[in-house]
């Protein structure tokens, strides 16, 4: 696709490649954390993930702190049935397959597009019009802290959903995408694990309630 840049995404590298023998540590203080749910922080300048232990993700939690070099990936989970994004609007969107995330990049001050592709992460710039225009009109963009959570977006037959998501697990199903596609349509495996991803986050995300007419919002 015009405009677009297939990018190695330092976030990814926990997600693709043989994993190290060696068991894995929270990589500012050193301790042992479990292979499996423990806690990410985003190294804001390099766009990387790091694995942290809960006293060392809790440290980072607050904007600001550590002069924003590390921020800590919340775990949030949250889908808004009253937005919808129809044909029109995907195309608009200029992605070529059916699943994509987006992030505001604070450093950049910009809005930041990813797909996954047999080569890993591909980067689509959207222009801010479009972005304002698609997306930025929705409860779900108002929430989103830059860095460290995404929109994820998925294209099916008959609908688009969105959900906002820790930006860990997006890194986690483009690394997947990348282990598993085979030849054009990414092939029955791949397929699977696409369909089982998004069960899981289908299954986890709490739905914003619906607006009421005099404006507010009801709280969760």
């Amino acid at each position: 696709m015009p405009g677009s840049v297939r990018i190695a995404v330092p976030g990814l590298r926990r997600f693709t490649g043989p994993r190290p023998p060696r068991p894995e540590v929270c990589e500012l203080c050193g301790v042992p954390v479990a292979e499996q749910g423990h806690r990410h922080l985003v190294e804001t300048e390099k766009r990387a993930l790091v694995c942290a232990c809960t006293p060392c993700a809790l440290l980072f939690d607050r904007t600001g702190a550590g002069a924003g070099r590390y921020r800590t990936v919340p775990d949030r989970y949250l889908t808004d049935p009253a937005h919808r994004l129809d044909d029109s609007a995907w195309e608009r969107l200029r992605i070529p397959v059916g699943v994509a995330f987006f992030f505001r990049n604070a450093a950049l001050d910009r809005l930041v597009a990813l797909y996954p592709s047999p080569a890993g992460a591909t980067e689509s710039e959207l222009d801010p019009q479009t972005w304002q225009s698609v997306l930025g009109t929705g409860r779900l963009a108002g929430m989103l802290e830059p860095d460290v959570e995404a929109l994820l977006l998925r294209r099916t037959r008959d609908r688009t959903d969105c959900h906002l998501v820790p930006i860990d697990i997006c890194y986690e199903l483009v690394g997947r995408m990348r282990l598993l596609w085979q030849g054009f349509d990414g092939g029955a495996e791949a397929r699977a694990a696409l369909t089982a991803f998004f069960a899981e986050v289908e299954r986890r995300a709490a739905a914003l309630p619906a607006p009421r007419t005099d404006g507010q919002e009801r709280p969760l």
